[in-house]
């Protein structure tokens, strides 16, 4: 019989979730955004390496979710978790004296990577302790922490900013240290494995790791993710600059952005317990392929602002929607849905990273037009519409049956 020792509150474990997220994503990636003019204005560093630096964490993403797998089966996920919300401290803490471009380049990689670690595993670590409950709403909750991170990169960090820019990296890494005690013994203990006989891995074509419809969700979360990058990037640039709006309606845009990060975690995480995830998935891509067409052409900044908090509810909000997604693709195997949330955060990843020099390049070429910018990121997400209408050709015999479904049940 398995046992599983005590353990924290189920509230502990999704606080400690939301902490990891908000420390290795939330702070440790979208903090930089506001702070990479001061970076300039300071002449820590140039534009050109400043634009350099801002890959550096997108990179590191990328490797950390590579390795989760190997690192979580060194350490176990509570340990893991634990010490990569503590290096995304120090990485932060390092950031506050400007060594050398390399000395930067160096640690915002390594923030990153710890931020990879904790998407890929932080899911795994407490869902599975959290019977009974819904999946969306828990999910969303443990995400809701990237939303915060950039609620907080529009609020916080002009508030810290006004005691200096050392001073800011060094606050921020002061929260980070908090909320990294704090939720560290908030993490569940594992539980102990079964002796019973392990059940029959299921024949070769059904297989998930090899299933299709699995296979074209990768390929539409890859295309999501460049969906989210225009905005996430160039944004408040295009209200200030771009519309000529100034620093403060860039910046009152970034805040409003931010409130919709906000709510997206949670708010799709309930849109997946009550369409399934399947249809929720499909109904926000269809809505910010929409949004995001609007913005190009926009220029009235309520008009704007509107767009922007709908907008900002996607980068944060879809991830509780994909996994609850892969959990459906991949039923009942704990350790087969980590590895395939594994990799579709790596997919993930890998598109931020190749999409944020191909917008930066097509920003370039373009003369620094904006709206081109929104409209690739649309024709991204119509791509994604699509891949998502594909995986109805590859539906199991099962789903085809002309049976009633009982009240709530999944149609996809």
């Amino acid at each position: 019989m398995s046992t599983t020792p005590p353990g924290p509150a189920p509230w502990r474990a999704i606080a400690a979730g939301a902490s990891a997220s908000f420390v290795g994503i939330g702070l440790a990636r979208f903090a930089y955004t506001p702070l990479l003019p001061e970076i300039v204005n300071a002449h820590w560093f140039s534009p050109s390496a400043v634009a350099y630096l801002g890959s550096a964490n997108l990179a590191g993403y990328l490797l950390g979710a590579l390795a989760a797998r190997r690192v979580a089966r060194r350490l176990g996920d509570r340990r893991a978790l634990r010490w990569m919300m503590a290096l995304a401290t120090v990485g932060l803490l390092a950031c506050s004296v400007p060594v050398s471009v390399g000395w930067f380049f160096a640690w915002r990689l390594v923030s990153g990577v710890a931020g990879g670690v904790i998407m890929v595993r932080v899911a795994g670590a407490v869902l599975p302790h959290l019977h009974g409950r819904r999946r969306g709403l828990a999910s969303g909750a443990i995400f809701a922490g990237l939303g915060i991170g950039i609620a907080a990169s529009g609020t916080l960090v002009p508030l810290l900013l006004t005691a200096g820019l050392s001073s800011t990296w060094i606050g921020l890494a002061a929260l980070c240290a908090l909320l990294t005690a704090l939720s560290w013994n908030g993490w569940p203990a594992p539980a102990a494995p079964s002796p019973a006989a392990p059940s029959a891995p299921p024949p070769r074509a059904e297989r998930p790791a090899r299933s299709p419809r699995l296979a074209l969700l990768l390929v539409e979360y890859a295309l999501i993710s460049m969906g989210i990058v225009p905005a996430m990037s160039f944004l408040a640039d295009f209200v200030s600059r771009g519309l000529g709006r100034g620093s403060g309606g860039g910046s009152l845009i970034w805040i409003v952005y931010g409130l919709g990060a906000l709510l997206g975690p949670t708010l799709y995480g309930l849109l997946g317990d009550r369409l399934g995830f399947a249809r929720a998935l499909l109904l926000i891509t269809v809505v910010q392929a929409a949004a995001l067409t609007a913005l190009a052409f926009a220029h009235a900044l309520p008009e704007i602002a509107v767009l922007s908090a709908v907008i900002g509810t996607l980068p944060p909000g879809v991830v509780p929607v994909v996994l609850g997604r892969v959990h459906e693709l991949v039923p009942a195997n704990t350790e087969a849905q980590s590895a395939a949330w594994g990799r579709a955060t790596i997919a993930g990843a890998l598109s931020l990273a190749v999409s944020a020099y191909l917008y930066s390049y097509v920003f370039d070429l373009t003369g620094q037009n904006h709206h081109v910018l929104f409209l690739i990121g649309a024709a991204a997400l119509a791509l994604a519409l699509l891949t998502h209408l594909a995986t109805r050709l590859f539906r199991p015999a099962t789903d085809r049956r002309p049976a009633a479904a009982p009240a709530g049940a999944l149609s996809e």
